[in-house]
């Protein structure tokens, strides 16, 4: 067998490609997600992959899904924190706050916690993989809390693998584009496909490379030192 990996959110989108992806390299895969529907067609589609049901936000549930890890493969080598949700909110209209503690806890503490949670079970974990967004550089006008909570995993991901360097884990952030994903069905615009993402992914764990920069993104680190302005009114059309 070669590496087990756990992907979260892994039932649709970039999850499931990366899924895919990892299964296609041989790796052994374990998903979660919340819905039962989902859950139930990742099995059917891939019935030697491992699929449960947990909500990552829940500290019971995090667990319950390492211990199905720990049952079915006895370790893990790669934890992939992909869950996520956007929500747009425009703060001129008034309260725009319902739903905020679900979103930050989906997007920026059940990944932190998840990833303390794996560590302590396996502190030598061959590397942890982060899926912020192009938008964890530049907040997104129309959501910006989506953006906040991206750019706080971008922190976390570059601080953590300053204090993991010395063990060997590598700690990988992806920053896919706008991606063609059931989040982003009412999006317009051009769109990444997810299987472009995941193979980004892949080949940037392969390269233990700090970051993967699919699509559009791979221009923003340079945009950011050149021309930062240039860069803030793309991102406010989007």
């Amino acid at each position: 067998m070669d590496k087990v990996v756990l992907i979260t959110g892994g039932t649709s989108g970039i999850g499931l490609s990366l899924a895919e992806a990892f299964l296609a390299d041989g790796a052994a895969v374990a998903v979660c997600g919340r819905s039962p529907e989902a859950l139930a067609r990742f099995t059917r589609a891939h019935p030697k992959a491992l699929a449960v049901q947990a909500d990552v936000t829940l500290p019971s549930a995090r667990d319950a899904l390492l211990n199905a890890v720990t049952e079915r493969f006895g370790r893990l080598d790669v934890l992939v924190n992909n869950a996520g949700t956007f929500v747009e909110r425009d703060f001129t209209s008034g309260d725009t706050t319902e739903t905020l503690d679900q979103e930050v806890a989906l997007n920026l503490t059940a990944p932190i916690h998840l990833t303390g949670d794996v560590l302590r079970r396996w502190p030598a974990l061959d590397a942890v993989v982060f899926v912020t967004s192009g938008f964890a550089l530049v907040s997104p006008t129309r959501a910006p809390t989506y953006g906040a909570v991206k750019a706080g995993l971008h922190g976390f991901a570059e601080a953590l693998r300053r204090q993991l360097g010395s063990r060997g884990t590598h700690v990988l952030e992806v920053l896919p584009p706008t991606t063609d994903t059931p989040m982003n069905a009412a999006t317009t615009g051009p769109k990444l496909p997810p299987a472009v993402v995941a193979a980004a992914t892949i080949d940037a764990l392969r390269r233990r490379r700090p970051m993967a920069l699919p699509g559009q993104t791979r221009l923003m680190p340079a945009m950011l030192r050149l021309a930062p302005r240039s860069l803030e009114r793309m991102v406010a059309k989007l």
